[in-house]
């Protein structure tokens, strides 16, 4: 019986060349170009570009995000059961990536309709925008375990990835805004988001390409025939605790950057009268990156995952609290604050994912099916619905406080902006905190997990 072991245990000792590590966080590099672009401009685009109101928006949003709701789950189920000479996920890079960076080009294509079929075409295009990304993003995220088993290597690619990621929103909050007014000089406000969006598609279409071609599928699951099914999602919500703390979890953080990233347009514009400093606030949402992810793992050695989780939340609802007291005029402070919350949501937002593969294992444990395709999937709906909490609750706020585009803003429109910028992340935040410490997995916990899943292989 042990003449069969060689294989899987070179497998979990295969260590991955830097280029493989950049090739794959280049896949994470391309989705947040597009999907960040998407999700921090698109509300805006919509209400004063396209012309679409803010409610209408906001109702759009939804509807994409209760279509996801089938979609991600089913596509997690097809890339469970995918079997090419590609490997297993690869191929979704390879085959979607031109059809996601066209319907991120579409999405920001204005064409001479009248009220109500703008608001048609807009559902189209971010439908099919929101499906396509599903296509990519779920084979892309579970590939992670399928390049190798060793742990280190799979902690060392995470962080390459998690660095990748952040930069691509470093390049959105400069370059967008930098490339739409530098467009907007030569071209109509319509041609220049186009424009903008042209380039930004194809750099990521490339760098998935780029993905495709630098990575490899070592890990070949353990039994090619066993039987993944849809319905299984319901088992899992069933007995898989850790799952469920998790995404919810990750529909409030998603929600909160979202919320915040999006409506910090309207902020910096209206309330502070700065519309020179809006790549600038997007910027300092992204760029203390660089300065938390490396220091996680120490971190989560000296305190613990839920220690590291509580303080980093505390320190983004005191970041983003501490606007209700700012004036306007104290721009070097608001920044500040905007600094101070980001540390902590980044933090937060980054650690999560390393709690994925735990709830794997625990779904493995309690239900003998290891379902990472499906898994994977659920996360993707699940964080999708937070990034709709930053098109729905703006929407909603500017509309209920009487928000008009392209004019001089009402004091109540303005007080409007202000309470979706402060205190509306800060009630999420609260929720994120009370949620995440429901969940039950410490590494003792975990290790006989594993203890448990090697003993049942033998």
């Amino acid at each position: 019986m042990r003449s069969v072991q060689p294989q899987p245990s070179l497998q979990e000792n295969s260590k991955l060349g830097m280029r493989e590590k950049i090739g794959y966080a280049s896949g994470d590099l391309a989705s947040n170009l597009i999907y960040q672009t998407t999700s921090i401009y698109l509300l805006f685009f919509y209400t004063n570009i396209y012309g679409i109101s803010p409610g209408a928006a906001a109702t759009m949003f939804l509807v994409v995000r209760l279509i996801d709701a089938i979609s991600d789950p089913l596509v997690g189920s097809l890339v469970d059961r995918t079997n090419t000479r590609f490997g297993r996920f690869r191929p979704y890079l390879l085959f979607w990536a031109i059809p996601f960076a066209g319907l991120a080009f579409l999405c920001f294509t204005t064409p001479d309709f009248t009220e109500g079929g703008k608001l048609i075409y807009a559902y189209v295009t971010y439908i099919g925008l929101s499906i396509v990304y599903t296509f990519v993003n779920v084979p892309y995220a579970a590939l992670t375990p399928a390049l190798t088993k060793n742990s280190n290597e799979i902690v060392s690619l995470t962080s390459v990835r998690m660095i990748f990621a952040n930069l691509g929103g470093v390049i959105v909050a400069y370059f967008v805004p930098f490339l739409s007014n530098y467009f907007g000089e030569i071209a109509s406000p319509t041609r220049s988001w186009q424009l903008t969006m042209g380039i930004i598609g194809l750099v990521g279409a490339l760098l998935l390409l780029f993905c495709f071609f630098s990575t490899k599928e070592r890990v070949k699951p353990v039994n090619n025939d066993a039987k993944i099914k849809f319905t299984d999602i319901f088992e899992q919500f069933g007995k898989n605790r850790p799952l469920v703390v998790l995404s919810i979890f990750f529909v409030l953080i998603f929600g909160v950057n979202s919320i915040s990233n999006s409506i910090g347009v309207y902020y910096v514009t209206y309330n502070l009268g700065r519309e020179d400093l809006v790549g600038l606030y997007a910027l300092l949402g992204s760029l203390p990156a660089f300065l938390c992810i490396p220091l996680i793992p120490w971190l989560n050695r000296k305190i613990g995952k839920k220690a590291l989780l509580n303080i980093s939340l505390i320190l983004s609802i005191v970041g983003t609290l501490s606007l209700l007291l700012i004036p306007p005029t104290m721009i070097e402070l608001i920044l500040l604050s905007r600094v101070v919350t980001a540390i902590g949501t980044l933090t937060a937002g980054a650690f999560m994912w390393a709690l994925i593969p735990e709830t794997i294992e625990y779904g493995e444990y309690v239900t003998g099916k290891r379902l990472s395709g499906l898994i994977y999937s659920l996360i993707g709906f699940f964080f999708k619905c937070g990034m709709a909490l930053g098109g729905a609750i703006p929407g909603l706020v500017l509309a209920q406080f009487g928000f008009v585009a392209n004019q001089a803003q009402s004091s109540q429109a303005l007080f409007g902006i202000l309470i979706g910028t402060a205190l509306i992340p800060a009630i999420v935040l609260a929720l994120a905190m009370v949620n995440i410490n429901f969940y039950n997995i410490d590494d003792q916990k975990l290790a006989k997990i594993r203890e448990a899943l090697r003993e049942r292989a033998a």
